[in-house]
């Protein structure tokens, strides 16, 4: 086969089209960077997913945290301490186990035992406590003038909060919450170790990794191939971020607008 029939049998074999039989013989460049790369959609869905629902959770969650109220507070520290207390490998395992025992039980949630579900639903709840925390430090950080300013032009409450505390938040947040985003979208790659089972050999990119890996009796392709995947998926995460902070940022002094920085997180 040529690279380009390759492209076109196996550009989106993970998501259930084209070539369904994995190959057994050729393991060219193309064929790994091909499979590799359609596994990556995958990767892609659980990161763009759970961050889009986990950052509205997380600012629900920093926002309970921050009121006086302990009937608001308490929950709210319970779930970023338990969340951010134990490792997310751990989760997926736990997970798993508790998503297969409401199957046994009930037997109408059997689809929570799935990789594309279950592990969304770790990873969601997972970066939606970091985000929190997240927020939540940068709602307390907000500038105690802009509020009085708020309350001097007659604005309490929602209106107060929507025109002046949440967009501060955000801005003050942006950089760090960037850096959650990356780790998350690097996290997705945990999904291939956990218990959830890939359906019907669809999975993610380092599935398809770690079969190149076995065949060849080489990882220093495949995983390489991963890796490059990664860094340019995560430039575009920077890129975009980058735009979203420059718009948060457009009414400060281009001197004074808050650059992103990565800093990555070895453990977490």
């Amino acid at each position: 086969m040529t690279c380009w029939e390759i492209v076109q049998a196996y550009a989106f074999r993970s998501l259930g089209f084209g070539e369904r039989i994995l190959p057994k013989d050729d393991f060219g460049l193309c064929t790994q960077f091909t499979l590799i790369g359609s596994g990556m959609l995958w990767n892609i869905y659980f990161g763009v997913i759970a961050l889009v629902a986990g950052f509205f959770l997380a600012n629900a969650i920093a926002v309970m945290k921050a009121q006086p109220s302990a009937w608001l507070r308490k929950p709210a520290e319970w779930f970023i301490l338990i969340f951010r207390g134990s490792p997310l490998f751990i989760q997926f395992f736990l997970a798993y186990f508790l998503f297969q025992e409401l199957k046994q039980s009930t037997g109408s949630v059997s689809w929570l035992t799935s990789a594309w579900a279950g592990a969304l639903v770790v990873l969601f709840l997972n970066t939606a406590a970091y985000s929190a925390e997240i927020f939540y430090g940068a709602l307390r950080s907000v500038p105690r003038g802009e509020v009085e300013a708020a309350d001097a032009y007659g604005m309490s409450g929602w209106s107060r909060f929507r025109r002046i505390i949440w967009p501060t938040t955000l801005r003050l947040a942006w950089p760090a919450y960037t850096n959650e985003a990356i780790f998350l979208f690097h996290a997705t790659t945990l999904v291939f170790f956990s218990g959830f089972p890939a359906f019907q050999q669809k999975g993610d990119a380092l599935y398809y990794a770690s079969y190149f890996a076995d065949k060849t009796f080489n990882p220093f392709i495949p995983y390489p191939i991963v890796a490059f995947y990664f860094i340019v998926l995560t430039l575009a995460v920077i890129g975009v971020f980058g735009l979203a902070n420059r718009h948060l940022n457009r009414h400060l002094p281009q001197d004074r607008r808050p650059r992103l920085k990565y800093r990555p997180q070895i453990i977490r």
